[in-house]
């Protein structure tokens, strides 16, 4: 039993900079976009400070994250003790690395929510979240730029959290790169006209899906060159395949943002927009 007491000035907004304060953090040696995106969207009631995790000699491999996994409630810890009222996680693969289930992940979240008296939640149990919020049951996962062990894995996941998976692939499985080396290259960030087809090209293998997943957090350069999200895409790429899309960035931001009892003050899509 953790003896761990959230410090007693934090429950007054008056000792606070914002209203409601959110953390996030991302995995070592990448540069998040997830704190400047979530702010764009946000209310000016929000205001938001990043966390990295430190591991020396970091490599995106599954078994650094499932070594360094403590290394998250180290960062909840740190948030809670300067005032956070929730924390967010970024990089989907961190549900998965350990061979954790959905409900052993929801109630490590709910263990450490608990102990620093601040809500904590994981962007890969985000995606469960938010398939069941839209009511999904049929669902196909565009694992973009996944390494064939992270594809398994989140497809692994979300087959345990309940989901028929009708499909599930990666850039080099929809024919857009000709080897994971090409796709690793790109540094996480690819042409704009990628997000269109690798939706396209999803559609096609699973027309029956209630919802399209999109795990990780690719960027797509946009026509002035600046790297996108899914967040500034959803709308329209939802527009484009005609069913809601639950992206990794959109789900675990609606997470943060219903905790909060807060809505987006722009137009977004299906999920976001249960908030309004």
């Amino acid at each position: 039993m953790s003896d761990y007491v959230k410090p007693k000035r934090w429950a007054s907004k008056a000792n606070k900079l914002f209203s409601h304060q959110v953390g996030f953090t991302a995995p070592p040696h990448d540069f998040d976009a997830a704190p400047s995106d979530f702010l764009r969207i946000a209310p000016e009631s929000i205001g938001v400070h990043g966390r990295m995790l430190h591991v020396p000699g970091y490599a995106h491999e599954l078994s650094q994250r499932s070594d360094n996994f403590h290394l998250l409630e180290e960062f909840v810890e740190c948030m809670a003790n300067n005032g956070a009222d929730v924390c967010g996680q970024v990089g989907t693969n961190w549900v998965h690395a350990s061979g954790t289930t959905p409900d052993e992940i929801r109630a490590i979240c709910e263990r450490i929510s608990e102990t620093y008296e601040t809500p904590f939640h994981m962007a890969g149990y985000c995606l469960v979240e938010g398939l069941r919020e839209l009511g999904a049951e049929k669902i196909a996962i565009n694992s973009v730029y996944y390494w064939p062990d992270w594809r398994d894995g989140i497809a692994r996941f979300l087959r345990q959290a309940g989901f028929d998976l009708l499909y599930c692939g990666n850039f080099v499985d929809l024919d857009l790169y000709a080897n994971q080396e090409d796709v690793n290259a790109q540094t996480w960030i690819f042409p704009g006209e990628i997000a269109t087809t690798s939706m396209e090209r999803i559609a096609e293998r699973a027309p029956d899906a209630d919802v399209y997943i999109v795990n990780g957090m690719p960027n797509f350069r946009d026509a002035n060159g600046v790297p996108r999200r899914m967040i500034s895409l959803e709308s329209e790429l939802e527009e484009l395949v005609g069913k809601p899309i639950v992206a990794s960035d959109s789900a675990l931001y609606w997470r943060i943002f219903k905790t909060l009892g807060v809505a987006p003050t722009t137009s977004q899509g299906r999920l976001l927009s249960t908030l309004s």
